[in-house]
């Protein structure tokens, strides 16, 4: 697993395109797409699993608010990403984030046993 908080870690280590970031931002559908197919491709993994979003307390915008997460499943050529809005504090989002990932890789394996 990797941690990648800034964008530079998010350009070096999972090749998201500077352009992806300038245009969309770092917590959009295009960069956790690109995010996912990133740890996918460096660690030659058969899924990438990525998450961008906003935990709080600040860094939301009325566009992207507090607790905008979006997660994205890599698998073959394909990425799923969602879109979630969570409520509560960070530690309630970060924790809310993580156990809807998992479930999303939960169910994309039993779907394609």
């Amino acid at each position: 697993s990797l941690i990648v908080y800034g964008n530079k870690s998010k350009k070096d280590l999972l090749k998201v395109p500077a352009t992806i970031l300038n245009r969309f931002g770092a917590v959009s559908q295009e960069t956790a797409e690109r995010m996912a197919k990133g740890v996918k491709s460096l660690s030659k993994a058969t899924f990438g699993l990525a998450v961008t979003g906003i935990a709080g307390p600040a860094g939301g915008t009325p566009e992207k608010p507090v607790g905008t997460v979006f997660i994205s499943l890599a698998h073959g050529r394909q990425v799923k990403t969602q879109r979630h809005s969570f409520y509560g504090n960070r530690k309630q989002i970060k924790f809310m984030t993580s156990q809807y990932a998992l479930d999303i890789l939960r169910k994309h394996l039993m779907e394609n046993k």
